[in-house]
């Protein structure tokens, strides 16, 4: 069974409407840390408005506020819509000015999801590609024609270290084409270059 394809924003969004003479303004971004959505929401929240409401969902890591709403009638909706939509490292506010209606529980729900769904759904999205990070070595001679073959197969190189023996190299690869890519690596280098998975914060000291 296939893991569902996810999207995270290409750039921030914007969308207001009017519902039952109460505005409501939807701002969603791209972010990725819980300090980074933290940042935005205070940046974006307006003091002067009755409710700044708002939820993110970075990786498995989720919050969300109904900032002095009924419980579970802005930021959950607001939430769901973002799981639901097949987003990923986004954080969406969405802010009300009162305009005089009370909405009832569900009548909330529907206005905070509904807002933050229509500025999703119009919202440029770019799918994400999860990446694995790979180090090894290779002889100079090989080195150009590696880095070549692996641009070619969406690759990044990360770091790179130059020694007396060779070059180690730390690149990130598509998880769909690691096996690809490691095949590449062993027949370019003669199987001679051991291959390791590394996080991201080993990129330093590569080849090491």
């Amino acid at each position: 069974m296939s893991t569902p394809e996810r999207f995270m924003l290409s750039a921030p969004a914007m969308l207001e409407r009017e519902v039952k003479k109460s505005i409501f303004l939807a701002q969603a971004a791209p972010v990725a840390t819980p300090a980074e959505a933290m940042k935005f929401i205070a940046s974006v929240s307006d003091p002067d408005a009755t409710h700044n409401c708002w939820a993110y969902l970075i990786g498995q890591t989720y919050r969300s506020d109904d900032a002095g709403e009924p419980g579970g009638t802005a930021g959950r909706p607001i939430l769901q819509v973002i799981e639901g939509q097949g987003f990923d490292r986004t954080v969406v506010v969405v802010t009300r000015w009162f305009g005089g209606t009370k909405l009832g529980a569900g009548g909330l729900v529907r206005a905070y999801g509904g807002t933050a769904a229509e500025c999703l759904r119009t919202a440029p999205r770019v799918p994400i590609v999860e990446m694995v990070g790979l180090t090894f070595c290779c002889g100079f001679s090989e080195h150009a024609l590696l880095r070549a073959r692996l641009e070619a197969m969406d690759c990044q190189i990360m770091a790179e270290e130059f020694g007396a023996e060779g070059v180690g190299l730390h690149i990130t690869v598509p998880v769909a084409r690691e096996a690809e890519v490691r095949t590449r690596i062993t027949d370019i280098t003669r199987g001679q270059a051991t291959i390791r998975v590394v996080e991201e914060d080993e990129a330093e000291g590569v080849g090491a």
